[in-house]
């Protein structure tokens, strides 16, 4: 069994900066990949980023330049820096582990004032 939990979310101002943690706990023995999605109301889930185990960065195609994704492996903490936030930005963030398992997390919101 593996948990997935996020936080770090919260409200800031456009232009400004937040950074979200995911720890994974559990059984995470294996190949894994820890990746961080978005969502709003009436939208899919939209991928930011993922890593692999041994730190294989991919980014989603929209997000590329201002959203970096980070891991500190002894803590098996994935971590999502955001700069230069904007109002469309608003969202709840997701962490994902995809290994043996497939599991999510129950979300951090985010909210960019304008």
């Amino acid at each position: 069994q593996v948990q997935v939990v996020e936080s770090g979310g919260g409200l800031v101002q456009t232009g400004g900066s937040l950074k979200l943690s995911c720890v994974v706990t559990g059984d995470i023995s294996g190949y894994y990949t820890t990746a961080w999605y978005r969502q709003t109301p009436g939208k899919g889930r939209e991928l930011i980023a993922d890593i692999s185990k041994f730190g294989t960065i991919n980014y989603g195609d929209v997000l590329r330049g201002r959203f970096t994704i980070s891991r500190d492996s002894t803590s098996n903490t994935v971590y999502l820096q955001m700069n230069n936030l904007k109002p469309e930005d608003t969202a709840a963030y997701y962490c994902r582990y995809i290994g043996k398992v497939d599991t999510w997390g129950q979300g951090t919101q985010v909210t960019v004032s304008s």
